[in-house]
């Protein structure tokens, strides 16, 4: 082993499974003695001696800086053309300064050198890739470091080494094929990432790949590169050839649907990207390709809709009925305006104040598992969540299982302006609290919110919350529970055959929530927005499927999980301190 190089060994003894070797070298940095050590869960470099310089990012107490060895996107030997650092060079090169020039002693005296690549943490949430390069005068010593930070890495079985990526070319404002050749596919190559990639040409056309065409024993994830409506289409084509694979009849709104075994990668390209917004934070097609990169693995709830026993949609974040439904169907008949004929929609849904008559049934979800008001908010490591997946680990009864069907059901009736049904916070930028701000992502509940026949001017208000930090349902006509499942039945069942109408509804070829022996309701009734998408029946089943999906996140970070990585905040050139033989 090269000098100024040791191996330490931890672990209990004769316990071969737990020990790890510690690479560790004394190196220069700057003027300042470092010494660096990779471990198998952290590569650190600390200065030494006497000159002890804090860097920006550093530790206040330890002087130290650690990357985490999950958050290593790369380790490489160093090619010439390696000047710039990171991999976004409309970004990266605006917010940090390039380093000193080596003088031609010290690429004389140290011409060999790796780099390792990292994730850094910068303001609202977002990521970026650095790199730190280390010169050294022996070529043994840089293979050294780059072969066991690379076993290390590859030790890491989370990370996905083959993709299979949906490109949707139309969405938003037709950005995302550029989106993902300029921004995330550099990422990809360098974390040594394969990607399959099929751009879209129709509606549902990722969707019914995925069911029927697509290899997925091939890959260890599915990316989508659009918006909530792209990412719907990936849902449910992997949901469906989860069933199909294992024989379940997903028009039964009892069966227990088998999880999808692939994780499920938003890369934000869209109109909306609420989705990823509430996962992560933020809509920014850079950390989102970061979080799939170190193979972050967050469960979702998805909860499956039924009308009469027969499977309509899935839902991931908003089913809402009467307002947010009236919106989305207006909005549907002006969508050559663009973004903008949400916010007309609005206004005209608003004005007509509309109220819909019937009766909501739900299930109550446990005591233990929190309430929508208790300001306990989801968040990276959620404890409700987890808590949730360690007791599905246990094999608990489901305690609906363990009663009759009827017990346990709460009943109400009444004239609603809104029922909606939050499964996440369904924050975006617009509404950073969103709609339910204490939904949890994984717990196997979804919110449901009342929102009773008020005046025109307290619904108003009720709205303007949804952009304050003040309790939205803190109104006398609002009311929310947590539940795992419900049902809507509206009080006139006006339905109007197919056959009676003019034409089916569009769509209604390749809708599965539409079909020649169903019937819809007539213009009177409101609709049902599901994740965006409008279901046409009022009378609806819902059951919440417990982390059914995953995705490649790891939920919103609080503030000081991010100001727990200590790393430089510019790029930094480590020297070897003296010149080592083998």
């Amino acid at each position: 082993m090269c000098a100024h190089t040791e191996t330490l060994l931890t672990g209990p003894r004769g316990n071969m499974e737990e020990e790890r070797a510690f690479l560790s070298s004394k190196l220069c940095l700057r003027d300042s003695q470092v010494e660096v050590l990779l471990s198998r869960t952290a590569l650190e470099w600390k200065e030494t001696g006497k000159s002890r310089k804090r860097s920006p990012g550093a530790s206040p107490t330890a002087h130290g800086h650690t990357v985490q060895m999950c958050e290593i996107v790369a380790v490489r030997m160093t090619r010439d053309d390696d000047d710039d650092e990171g991999d976004d060079p409309t970004q990266l090169r605006k917010q940090r300064k390039k380093p000193k020039q080596r003088t031609q002693q010290q690429q004389q005296q140290h011409p060999y050198s790796f780099t390792v690549s990292y994730v850094r943490r910068t303001r609202q949430h977002q990521w970026r890739c650095s790199d730190v390069t280390f010169h050294c005068t022996s070529q043994a010593l840089c293979e050294q470091w780059v072969r066991v930070a690379n076993e290390q890495l590859s030790s890491l079985t989370s990370r996905p080494k083959s993709l299979l990526v949906y490109i949707n070319p139309f969405g938003g404002k037709r950005r995302g094929k550029r989106t993902f050749e300029q921004k995330v596919a550099p990422l990809f190559r360098r974390a040594g990432i394969s990607a399959d990639v099929i751009v879209t040409e129709r509606a549902n056309h990722a969707r019914d790949h995925l069911k029927t065409d697509a290899n997925l024993h091939k890959y260890d994830g599915v990316v989508c590169v659009g918006g909530d409506g792209m990412f719907s289409e990936i849902l449910h084509g992997l949901v469906t050839r989860a069933q199909t694979d294992h024989g379940v009849d997903q028009n039964r709104p009892d069966a227990e649907l088998v999880p999808c075994s692939l994780r499920i990668g938003i890369i934000p390209a869209g109109s909306t990207d609420c989705i990823c917004f509430a996962t992560s934070g933020t809509n920014d097609p850079i950390t989102s390709a970061l979080h799939i990169i170190v193979g972050d693995s967050q469960p979702m709830d998805v909860c499956s809709v039924h009308h009469n026993n027969v499977f309509l949609k899935y839902s991931v974040s908003l089913l809402g009925y009467g307002f947010y439904g009236d919106v989305l169907a207006d909005s549907e008949r002006k969508r050559w305006l663009g973004p903008a004929r949400y916010d007309l929609s609005g206004v005209k849904t608003f004005l007509s104040h509309n109220h819909y008559e019937g009766t909501v049934s739900f299930l109550p979800a446990e005591d233990n598992m929190g309430n929508p008001r208790d300001k306990l908010q989801c968040r990276s490591g959620c404890r409700v969540c987890q808590h949730k997946q360690s007791k599905d680990k246990l094999g608990e009864m489901p305690e609906e299982k363990e009663t009759s069907a009827k017990d346990g059901w709460n009943e109400i009736y009444g004239k609603f302006i809104a029922i909606n049904a939050a499964s996440m916070s369904c924050a975006c930028p617009r509404s950073p609290k969103g709609l339910s701000p204490s939904a949890h992502l994984a717990d196997g509940t979804t919110d449901l919110i009342l929102v009773r026949k008020c005046s025109r001017l307290d619904f108003f208000r009720h709205l303007l919350r949804h952009t304050s930090k003040a309790d939205q349902f803190d109104h006398s006509f609002v009311e929310v529970h947590r539940v795992r499942k419900f049902h809507f039945q509206p009080k006139f069942q006006e339905l109007i055959s197919l056959e009676n109408q003019s034409g089916p509804p569009e769509g209604s070829e390749d809708d599965p929530t539409h079909s020649p022996q169903t019937t819809y309701y007539g213009s009177a009734r409101s609709s049902w927005n599901c994740d965006g998408e409008i279901l046409h029946h009022a009378a609806i089943q819902v059951n919440v499927q417990c982390q059914l999906i995953k995705l490649f996140a790891r939920g919103i970070e609080e503030q000081q999980q991010q100001q727990q990585q200590h790393v430089f905040e510019e790029p930094c050139t480590v020297l070897d301190l003296e010149p080592s033989t083998d």
